[in-house]
C-alpha cells in the first residue's frame, strides 16, 4: 500500500486542524474488493507546498511489472531496474509522460521523471504482455488499494477535500467517481465501480524463449 506522508508536510496544510484518516474501500458491480485502484484525497484550499519528490521505483520481475500501478506524487524520479536475466524496452507514448528506455539489463543511469500529472501506461517493445501504470498525482494525499480492495490515507488533516479513485479498467470518467469529504475526524468512504474487462496479451511459453530477449 502506498502511504506517502509524513508529518511534516501535513503541517503545512493546517496548523489548527487535528490529523485524521481517511479509510477507502473500493468493489467492483459484483460487491468483489479491487486492487491497484488508486485513492486521492484533494484539499479544497489552497494546496500545501508539496514534499521534495523522493526516488519511485517500478521494478521488472520475472517479465511483469511491479507494481501493475504506481501511484507517485507530480515531479517524481521514478527508476526502472530490471531483474530478469532477459533485457527489456520500457517505453510509454501517454501525453502525460513519453519516453523510452532502449534495451537494458540492471538499472538506467538516470531515472524518468514525472512532471505531469495524469495516467501513464508502460510497456516494453520486446515482450508485449508487460503493461503497467503509472498514476501521477497532484495532490500528495494518495493511496493504492491492497487485494482487499482497502487503502488508508493516514494523517489527514482537518478539512474539505475532494476524493476520487481510479483504475486501468475503470469503464467510466474518472471525474464520476468524485466525492466531496468534510474531514474532522477519522471516515470511511466507499467505491462500487463499473470496471471493463482486463484485456490482456498472452505471454509467451516458457520453453520458446530464447536468446537475450
Amino acid at each position: 500500500m502506498n502511504r506517502p506522508f509524513t508529518l511534516a508536510m501535513l503541517c503545512t496544510l493546517s496548523a489548527a486542524g487535528a490529523a485524521a484518516d481517511l479509510h477507502a474501500v473500493v468493489r467492483n458491480a459484483k460487491g468483489e474488493p479491487v486492487a491497484d485502484a488508486v485513492v486521492i484525497a484533494t484539499p479544497q484550499v489552497a494546496m500545501p507546498k508539496p514534499p521534495r519528490p523522493k526516488l519511485e521505483q517500478v521494478e521488472q520481475i520475472d517479465q511483469e511489472f511491479v507494481p501493475r500501478v504506481k501511484a507517485v506524487l507530480v515531479g517524481s524520479p521514478v527508476s526502472f531496474p530490471n531483474h530478469d536475466d532477459v533485457r527489456h524496452h520500457v517505453y510509454s507514448f501517454s501525453a502525460a509522460k513519453r519516453f523510452d528506455l532502449p534495451l537494458y539489463v540492471g538499472t538506467p543511469t538516470k531515472p524518468v521523471v514525472f512532471d505531469t500529472p495524469g495516467v501513464v501506461t508502460i510497456g516494453c517493445n520486446i515482450h508485449d504482455w508487460m503493461v503497467g501504470y503509472i498514476y501521477v498525482s497532484e495532490s500528495p494525499y494518495f493511496a493504492t488499494t491492497a487485494a482487499d480492495g482497502q487503502a488508508e490515507l493516514a494523517g489527514l488533516p482537518a478539512g474539505r477535500y475532494s476524493v476520487r479513485v481510479w483504475h486501468p479498467q475503470l469503464a467510466g470518467p474518472e471525474e464520476a467517481t468524485r466525492r466531496p469529504l468534510d474531514l474532522s475526524g477519522d471516515a470511511k468512504l466507499d467505491w462500487q465501480l463499473a470496471l471493463k474487462p482486463e484485456v490482456r496479451i498472452r505471454r509467451a511459453p516458457a520453453h520458446g524463449r530464447r536468446g537475450p530477449y
